[in-house]
């Protein structure tokens, strides 16, 4: 079978030396890498490891090889463009069309999706200029993963750093699996609550659940490779951060809750796939509670946590403004989903049975997505990715 093709763009910036990484995971997983590096990339990372580590010539110039007219051949052929790291002349130069050697050329001609993931000092993504040549490559259909936050060159920290490879590959993996279809969350700003909340007892024990946040976070891949500004709100996940989503840590449920209501100020879908505690506990014992011997602990009187999904329900902060729900059910697991649906006032609420060996800490998820006019949208046993995309499906329809 054929190997599906991919161009990894490489431009002038220090984080250029990551884009190894990237290259290695694509080649590895079965993809046909030709990378095009921009003569200042070529500064940081020579020719020869492109070419090393791709298995295909690397050059900058659209005079080599002129006989195979690369500059229209490579993006032509290609199923995938990726420009990794993107610095501010890259966004600048393929925001405005200009075509002054190989890679800004391939851009050109390629009709295939495209991935810019920026790298850049947080004033230079700033700039209004910068921003705006963003705006105009996302309405023209790219993707543009949000830059990280963390250490840059030097001493400077802030946004600006390249995401990690593995996960700017996954980016590219969710967006090739899609094919040529347009982003259809380009545009959007989704909120995705992931995780499970903890509740404190004392300093050292808390009130808790099973989840791992993978299905929280699947939903954030999938909502950044469809085009969407994503905020992942997260609840005590291990997780590395997705590539292109702006994460918000938080612990208990009271700080998820003021999270998402501050982020769903402007969001046009809010996600709750959090595990949100249902109680904590009334009072919060400052030091660690002793077992004391023959006696019994004294009891652990709970309080209600905020029903968070309803007050969004409720008070939608903009019209037209989706929200759905996930319910983790042990029984009845349809009648208990329904019965929540009418409860909550969502838009969508997804079912899903879990259980000691369910769901929790797993990879895949089986599920049904419920809908107020008595819709049934089943998703078989499979990846999380799978039914985050099947959640967005059905986000996009009601968003238009």
């Amino acid at each position: 079978m054929d190997k599906p093709k991919v161009v990894l763009g490489v431009s002038g910036g220090i984080a250029a030396y990551k884009a190894c990484e990237l290259l290695r995971r694509l080649t590895e997983s079965g993809h046909d890498v030709r990378v095009v590096p921009t003569e200042s990339a070529l500064h940081f990372v020579g020719a020869a490891t492109w070419s090393a580590l791709s298995g295909h010539p690397a050059g900058s110039e659209v005079w080599e090889n002129v006989h195979e007219v690369p500059h229209v051949r490579i993006g032509q052929e290609a199923q995938l463009v990726v420009v990794a790291p993107a610095t501010a002349d890259m966004l600048a130069k393929a925001a405005h069309g200009l075509a002054d050697d190989l890679l800004t050329n391939t851009l050109l001609t390629a009709r295939c999706p495209v991935v810019f993931a920026p790298a850049m000092h947080t004033e230079m993504w700033e700039n209004p200029a910068t921003q705006e040549n963003v705006a105009t490559l996302r309405r023209r259909g790219a993707v543009v993963i949000e830059p990280a936050v963390g250490r840059l060159t030097g001493v400077d920290t802030g946004k600006g750093r390249l995401p990690d490879p593995e996960e700017i590959f996954e980016v590219c993996r969710r967006v090739l699996a899609r094919g040529p279809q347009a982003p259809d969350l380009a545009g959007r700003h989704v909120v995705i609550s992931a995780g499970g909340t903890r509740e404190p007892l004392d300093p050292v024990r808390y009130l808790g659940n099973r989840s791992s946040g993978l299905q929280g976070y699947a939903l954030a891949r999938t909502a950044v490779a469809r085009g969407a500004r994503v905020t992942l709100v997260a609840a005590n996940s291990t997780l590395p951060d997705p590539a292109g989503a702006d994460v918000v840590q938080v612990g208990t449920a009271v700080q998820l809750r003021e999270a998402v209501i501050k982020a769903a100020a402007d969001a046009d879908a809010v996600v709750m796939a959090a595990a949100v505690a249902d109680f904590r506990p009334a009072q919060y014992a400052a030091g660690k509670i002793k077992k004391r011997d023959g006696q019994d602990p004294e009891p652990v009187a709970l309080v209600r946590n905020p029903d968070v999904l309803a007050e969004l329900s409720a008070d939608r902060a903009r019209p037209g403004q989706v929200v759905v729900g996930f319910a983790a059910e042990t029984d009845d697991v349809l009648a208990n989903g329904r019965a929540k649906l009418a409860r909550k006032g969502c838009d969508l609420l997804v079912v899903n049975e879990v259980g000691e060996r369910k769901t929790f800490g797993s990879t895949e998820n089986e599920a049904v997505v419920l809908a107020p006019d008595g819709s049934e949208t089943p998703v078989p046993h499979g990846p999380k990715e799978a039914l985050a995309d099947v959640v967005w499906d059905l986000v996009a329809r009601r968003l238009g």
